[in-house]
Order: C-alpha cells, then sequence, then structure tokens
C-alpha cells in the first residue's frame, strides 16, 4: 500500500519547477537581446555553418531552414543540419553561435566522438523511456502495484542518465563553434564573448533538465523507495 506525499516531496517539485523556468526565461532573453545584436562580418548564420562544414571536409552536407523558434538541431540519421528561420539568414551574433553550435554536432559525427556515440546510442531507449516511465508509476500508483511503479523509475532513470551524458556532448559542440568562429573569422573579440553568453544560456537548459530530472527522480524514491506490495 502506498503512502500520501511528504512535505520535502512537493519541495523537491516546486524546486524542479522554479529551476526549469529559469533555465527557459534565461535562453529565451539572452537570444532574444543577442539576435538583435548583427555581426561586422554580416554573414548569415546559414553561410557560416557551410564554411565551418566544407573547411571540416563535410560540405555535402545539407542544410535546411525549418519552422518553429530555436528548433534548430543536427540531424546523425539522415545527416542534415536544420536551422531555424531567424537563425538560418540572420547574421546576429546569436545566431551565427546557434548555426556553428549545429555544425559542431556534425563535426562531432563525422569525428566519432564517443559521448555523441554513447548519446545516440541511448536514444530509442530513452524515448520509450520518457514516454513510459510516468505511464507505468501512475498506473502502479492506482493500482497499487509496486512492481510497475519500479519498472517506471527504472525507466525514468535510463532518461537521467541519457541526459547526462547529453551535457558533455553540447558542451563540446559550443567550445568547437566558439573555436570555428573565432578562427575563421567571423566574429570579432567581442562578438565572441556574445555569442559565448548565448551559448551558455542554452548550456545551462540542459544543466537545469539533469537537475530537475535527478530532483524528480529523488522525489520518486522518497515516495516510493523501500514500500511494499
Amino acid at each position: 500500500m502506498f503512502y500520501g506525499y511528504n512535505g520535502f516531496s512537493w519541495l523537491l517539485l516546486l524546486a524542479a519547477i522554479v529551476l526549469a523556468t529559469v533555465a527557459q526565461i534565461k535562453v529565451s532573453s539572452t537570444y532574444s537581446k543577442y539576435s538583435k545584436v548583427y555581426s561586422r562580418s554580416q554573414r548569415p548564420a546559414a553561410d557560416v555553418a557551410r564554411q565551418i562544414l566544407a573547411s571540416n571536409g563535410l560540405g555535402n552536407i545539407p542544410i535546411q531552414q525549418v519552422e518553429g523558434n530555436l528548433t534548430d538541431h543536427y540531424d546523425p540519421r539522415s545527416k542534415t543540419l536544420r536551422l531555424s528561420r531567424s537563425v538560418y539568414g540572420s547574421p546576429s551574433v546569436a545566431a551565427l553561435g546557434v548555426a556553428a553550435h549545429e555544425a559542431g554536432h556534425a563535426i562531432q559525427d563525422a569525428e566519432g566522438y564517443l559521448p555523441l556515440k554513447i548519446r545516440n546510442s541511448l536514444v530509442p531507449v530513452a524515448q520509450f523511456g520518457s514516454h513510459a516511465s510516468w505511464v507505468l508509476i501512475i498506473l502502479g500508483f492506482f493500482m497499487g502495484a509496486l512492481g510497475l511503479v519500479q519498472l517506471g523509475i527504472i525507466l525514468f532513470s535510463i532518461v537521467v542518465v541519457f541526459q547526462i551524458v547529453t551535457l558533455p556532448v553540447e558542451f563540446n559542440a559550443s567550445s568547437r563553434a566558439l573555436a570555428a568562429l573565432e578562427g575563421g573569422g567571423y566574429l570579432d573579440g567581442g562578438e565572441i564573448q556574445q555569442t559565448k553568453r548565448v551559448l551558455s544560456a542554452a548550456a545551462f537548459t540542459y544543466v537545469a533538465a539533469v537537475l530537475v530530472s535527478l530532483l524528480q527522480l529523488l522525489r520518486l524514491l522518497l515516495i516510493f523507495g523501500g514500500r511494499r506490495d
């Protein structure tokens, strides 16, 4: 039989909500600020990404424009770099940073960067776990079936591991982006610092996601840990 939530578990939930909200506000406000600061080179982000890829022997990777805000990503399955409409043709220091970051992921993929390979191998089980974990936990709670709850917690733990592995992948892509932008002369010293703020804000969202998930996992363990059917 399961017992009710305790006060500490609710504090964990509140902390997770606040942390996630702060991270989202930070990245949105930082990107909005520097999306209005145009680089001196006036090079569109897509062109810069294309040049970075070409200089790394990846000129064959297509760059597509997609809808949405900050929906930029590199797809390792189709070997395609996709940039959102607000980034694709923009010469802002924010757009160049985002585009170079995604190009960094493409370079990681081509080089066989180990953390990325581990992350990609976890994608299927992490996707399944993110959907199934809470279904099992909720069903197990209402049915009084501790086994289902425990299985849900195990699946959720795999999602947490996936998020942790994602951190070095994102940090490394940002480091590659800043080096490429400065080394290629696309941004000067002051602009690099502005772009670094944008990428740091984006990185904070990944760190926050890990912390939020860890808090949620701890909350689940506090609520259901040690219970017996």
